[in-house]
C-alpha cells in the first residue's frame, strides 16, 4: 500500500528552519501500531495522520516514541499541505483531535493562524524530581499544567545558555520541561525539552505557547504578543491571547512530497 506523505518545515519563512513535520492524509486509520512505526521511522517530532469526517477532518500526532494529546507545528503543517497541495478553498480548515476542535485560518500565502484552548499555568506546589539538576541551574520559580512544566528563568541569555541533562530531565514526570524568559528581541522567548516523549529539545513547540502566552500576557498586561523560540533551528510566533484561546501565527514551506510504503 501506497501513502502519500509530505514534510513542511512550520513557525518559519525559509527551508531548514522552525519545526519539521510529516503530515499524511488518509482515507481510513491505519493501525496505531502502523502511525507508532511510520512516525518513529519518520523520527520527526511529530508525524500528523489525518481523516475526513463530515464537513471537517480528524488529526492524530504522534512522536517517535508516543502518541500525543495536541501539537502546534504538526496542525500549522498540515493545514499548509491542504492548501498547497490538496486544494482546500474555504477560508478555515477544522480538525478535531484529542484536546477538541482546532482551527486553522489562512493569512496570506504560506501564513496561517491556529486558534488553540489557552492552558494556562498554575505554580507548582512540589519540584519533581530531576527537574533543576536537568537543566543546571540552582533554582527558579516553576509553573505546571496538565502537560508540562514550565520554569521561568531572569534572562534570554539564561535560556540560550542552557545545557540540559536530558537523563536528569526524562526523570520528569509529565510530557516535557518549557523554559522561558523575556526577550531581547521578542517579549518572550523560551527553549522545551520532551525527552520522556523522544525529543529532547523540540525546535519549536506550539502547544507549548498554549502555555507561555496566558502567563506572558498576564506579566506584561498585553494579549498581543511576540515569541522566538531559541532553538538551532529558531520559530517566530505572532500570539494572542483572545478569551480562552490562544491564537498562534506562523509560516510554513513544504520541504519535502513522498510515499510511505506499508
Amino acid at each position: 500500500m501506497k501513502l502519500p506523505v509530505y514534510i513542511v518545515d512550520a513557525f518559519t519563512d525559509k527551508l531548514f528552519g522552525g519545526n519539521p513535520a510529516a503530515v499524511c492524509p488518509l482515507h481510513e486509520w491505519l493501525p496505531d501500531k502502523t502511525m507508532q512505526s511510520l512516525a518513529t521511522e519518520n523520527n520527526l517530532s511529530e508525524t500528523a495522520f489525518i481523516i475526513e469526517e463530515d464537513d471537517h477532518y480528524r488529526i492524530r500526532w504522534f512522536t517517535p516514541s508516543v502518541e500525543v494529546k495536541l501539537c502546534g507545528h504538526a496542525t500549522l503543517a498540515s493545514a499548509h499541505i491542504f492548501y498547497t497541495e490538496l486544494h482546500h478553498a474555504k477560508e478555515e480548515v477544522w480538525f478535531e483531535s484529542h484536546s477538541g476542535m482546532l482551527k486553522v485560518s489562512r493569512r496570506n500565502q504560506n501564513s496561517y493562524t491556529l486558534n488553540f484552548p489557552a492552558n494556562p499555568p498554575e505554580p507548582a506546589s512540589e519540584i519533581p524530581e530531576g527537574l533543576f539538576k536537568g537543566l543546571g541551574i540552582d533554582d527558579a520559580p516553576v509553573f505546571k499544567t496538565s502537560f508540562d512544566y514550565m520554569v521561568l528563568l531572569p534572562s534570554q541569555q539564561s535560556i540560550e545558555n542552557l545545557t540540559p541533562d536530558f537523563t536528569e530531565l526524562a526523570k520528569v514526570k509529565a510530557r516535557g520541561v518549557i523554559t522561558t524568559a523575556k526577550g531581547n528581541d521578542a517579549d518572550f522567548v523560551s527553549r522545551c525539552f520532551y525527552p520522556q516523549s523522544g525529543i529532547n529539545e523540540d525546535p519549536v513547540t506550539g502547544s507549548a505557547h498554549t502555555i507561555m502566552v496566558p502567563y506572558w500576557a498576564e506579566v506584561l498586561a498585553k494579549n498581543n504578543l511576540t515569541a522566538i523560540q531559541l532553538s538551532k533551528r529558531k520559530g517566530y510566533l505572532d500570539c494572542e491571547l483572545k478569551d480562552t484561546r490562544v491564537l498562534m501565527t506562523g509560516n510554513a514551506i513544504t520541504y519535502m512530497k513522498g510515499e510511505y510504503i506499508v
